[in-house]
This record gives C-alpha cells, sequence and structure tokens, in this order.
C-alpha cells in the first residue's frame, strides 16, 4: 500500500506541469505521486495532430513536459500504467483492477482528461478509424501514412483540422467531412473562417459541407465513406475529430458533483474537503466572465496545474486566467483569448485579405475576445491585458491600426499567469 500527502489521477499535462511547480516550491521525497493509465511520463499532446504525427522519426522523448530522469531525481513518484478502476472518496483511496493496488492519499488532484466521441455508424470498428488523444494514437496513425491514398478527416474543429493539415504536408489530399456551413464555427465569424480555409484548397484539401458520415464499408477495413448526402468517398484511412467528453466515469454515484466535468470553485476546489480538479474535466468558476466553463486546450492544463501546485503549498488566491488557445496549421499560427459569445460587435485591425490582421469583439465598449493573426507582439500582450482589466475602450483607436494599444492605458487590475511558451 502507498500513501501521498497529494496524488494526481490523470497523467497528462496537468500532472507534468504541476510536478514542475510543486518541485519548485519544495515538495519533500514521496509527497508527490502521479497516478497514469499511460506507460510513458506526462507529454506534450498539441504535437499529437502536428509535429510528431508529421514526422516520422519523431521519438517520444521529444514531447516530454519534463525529463524522464526528472521524477525519480526530484523524489516524485510516477506510477505509469495504473489503471484506476474505483476511487473511494470517503477512505481517500484509489483502487486498481484486482482491489489490491491501493493508493492512499490526503489531497486528490482529478486530472483525468477528456475521452474521444466516437463514430456512431455502421463500420466504426473497421480497421484504419483513428482517434488522436494519445500518443499511442498518433504512433498508429503515422505509421500507416506511407501506405494511405485517400484519407477523409470528420469534424471541423481544430483537432480535425491540424489533422488534415499534417496529411496535407505529407502529401495526401484528405476530404474533411463537417457539419455546419463553415469551419469552426462556435469560434470564428465568417471572414475569419473563410480566410482560414484558404491555405487548405491551395494544397487540394476538400471540405464537404453541412454533411456527416452515414457508414463505413470495407471488408475488415475501411476502404469508403458513404455520407448522409449519398455521396461515397473512398478512404484508407479515417480521421475522427468530432469532439471530447470529459472523463468522469469514476464518479459515478458518489457524492463528488459533476455535470459536463467535476464542478470546482474559483479555487478548483470540488464540494468534498481535499479533492481538487483541473484540466479538461474540471468545469470551473471563471470570476472574469462571471460565469462557469470547462476549457479543453494546452494552456488552461498548464495553467491550473501550476495553479493547483501553489495552491496545494499554501498559496489561496482564486484562479483568474483569460481563456486562450492557439493553433498551427501550415504557416498560419494565430491564437484566440476571450469569450466572443457575448459580443455585440467586432472591429479589425489590420487586412484580413492580406493574412496580418487582429480581430477584437466588443461588448459594449469593453473587450471580451480578440484573435491575432501576423500582428505586432503588443498585440499578443494587450489582449489579455484589455480582457482581464475589462475596461472601457475608445473604439476608433482599437481599429485604428496605426494608433499603439499602449495609447488606451489606464488604471486597473489585470491578472495574468506566466505560462511556458507554447509547443509547436
Amino acid at each position: 500500500m502507498n500513501r501521498f500527502k497529494f496524488v494526481i489521477l490523470g497523467g497528462g499535462m496537468v500532472a507534468g506541469y504541476a510536478a514542475r511547480e510543486f518541485v519548485a516550491r519544495g515538495v519533500k521525497k514521496d509527497e508527490l505521486a502521479i497516478v497514469s493509465a499511460e506507460s510513458e511520463p506526462p507529454y506534450e499532446r498539441p504535437p499529437l495532430t502536428k509535429d510528431f504525427l508529421a514526422d516520422p522519426n519523431a521519438s517520444a522523448d521529444g514531447i516530454l513536459i519534463n525529463p524522464r530522469e526528472f521524477y525519480e531525481k526530484n523524489g516524485v513518484r510516477l506510477l505509469t500504467e495504473r489503471r484506476v478502476e474505483e476511487v473511494d472518496l470517503p477512505n481517500r483511496r484509489l483502487l486498481g483492477r484486482d482491489k489490491r493496488q491501493v493508493i492512499e492519499y490526503e489531497n486528490l488532484v482529478i486530472a483525468t482528461g477528456c475521452q474521444v466521441r466516437e463514430l456512431d455508424c455502421h463500420g466504426y470498428d473497421l480497421k484504419g478509424v483513428y482517434y488522436i488523444r494519445s500518443i499511442e494514437d498518433s504512433s498508429r496513425l503515422r505509421s500507416r501514412l506511407e501506405e494511405v491514398e485517400n484519407a477523409v478527416v470528420v469534424g471541423g474543429g481544430f483537432i480535425a483540422l491540424e489533422v488534415a493539415a499534417t496529411l496535407a504536408r505529407r502529401g495526401l489530399e484528405p476530404t474533411v467531412v463537417f457539419r455546419g456551413d463553415r469551419l469552426l464555427r462556435h469560434v470564428f465569424s465568417d471572414d475569419i473562417a473563410g480566410f482560414i480555409e484558404g491555405p487548405f484548397k491551395e494544397r487540394g484539401v476538400r471540405f464537404q459541407r453541412n454533411d456527416a458520415v452515414a457508414s463505413l464499408g470495407g471488408l475488415g477495413r475501411v476502404r469508403e465513406v458513404k455520407l448522409e448526402s449519398g455521396e461515397i468517398l473512398r478512404a484508407d484511412a479515417v480521421v475522427a475529430g468530432i469532439g471530447v467528453q470529459p472523463s468522469t466515469r469514476l464518479f459515478d454515484g458518489s457524492r463528488l458533483k459533476v455535470g459536463d466535468g467535476v464542478l470546482v470553485n474559483e479555487f478548483l476546489e470540488t464540494n468534498l474537503e481535499g479533492v481538487f480538479a483541473a484540466g479538461d474535466v474540471a468545469r470551473y468558476r471563471d470570476q472574469l466572465f462571471d460565469t462557469t466553463r470547462r476549457v479543453e486546450h494546452w494552456d488552461n492544463a498548464v495553467a491550473q496545474g501550476q495553479y493547483l501546485a501553489r495552491r496545494m503549498t499554501g498559496l489561496r488566491e482564486p484562479f483568474l486566467r483569460v481563456p486562450h488557445f492557439f493553433s498551427d496549421m501550415f504557416d498560419l499560427s494565430f491564437e484566440f483569448w476571450g469569450d466572443a459569445s457575448g459580443a455585440d460587435r467586432k472591429v479589425v485591425r489590420g487586412s484580413i485579405e492580406d493574412g496580418r490582421f487582429s480581430a477584437w469583439w466588443l461588448k459594449g465598449c469593453r473587450v471580451v475576445a480578440a484573435f491575432i493573426l501576423n500582428r505586432p507582439e503588443e498585440e499578443r500582450e494587450w489582449a489579455q491585458k484589455l480582457i482581464s482589466r475589462q475596461q472601457e475602450v475608445a473604439v476608433d483607436l482599437l481599429q485604428d491600426e496605426s494608433s499603439p494599444l499602449s495609447a488606451m492605458n489606464s488604471s486597473g487590475s489585470d491578472y495574468h499567469e506566466d505560462v511556458d511558451s507554447k509547443p509547436v
């Protein structure tokens, strides 16, 4: 039996960055344990759909958050290939498959992440159907790309588009099938989505809009995709990026409050003493926007992992962070801050047609969201400041790219935690 002061359940990015922060704050040997079902130490997830997938020679070591020796050197117990089958919350225990592998904790961080949504149609279980959530998933697809001639990517979100871009870089011309009339419809406006499509079309990527997979065909291995529209696409490989759902099965029937994730407050505390949640699985109280949200992106997992290490070693300040995500597709590298759902207008600095622009969403005269592509560094910095300060801005100055954003500076609080540079 093992007993630890701090246990992180889940071996993803929350665990990797939290461990680094715990060590920086002087955690003692064998006080911290990471319990992971995976065989590898915590690693970066963004490369799984991009550089790791594109490079047949890329290794797991190249995307590890911390070197393999980091954990032993710093007295962090890394318990890999440990599949937890039951969480005994009243007695603060994690139980393995045979109920004899028991891990006891004083404080628990739930960082179980999400599981992919799978295709629900005839042929879903054929070989050649892929989902990208782990290093094993990405490696399996990568190992077959030399044999693939026709690929279909299902979904119109970030995972699907990043995979489609990588396949195009590898010389394929995939078809992207998605519901709706534009890509990333929950994030981008028509003009920005239209611009993002350009580089895909230039490389032969085809978009099948307002459509969905009806069935998959083939003898043992996928060979075709039949769409609801009736069109049939040839396919040696199908990659589905149709969303995820938070991994909360372990807590079914328990006293832990869940609802589209594990519910936590502004301190990432659950309703149970000594139990916290972070990353993709955590639905937290966002005080900046006065709402609850669950964020499925690198920045959130990193920031919440770092925050909890500080929180659990003495700091008690609320988690305050402007929601942020980034993506890289071909030569496009863009970032988005905030939440545009409550905006009533949008202004643009620069030129969308020229591919050097920023878009700013406002509610009244307050900036609530910003998209930055190929713009000066100050715009990245001020996007976060203007959103977090929630101050009114001069809209005419905001949309005048000849006016520096610093001209809108005024007193106000801007809380921002530093996070390591984003991975490729």
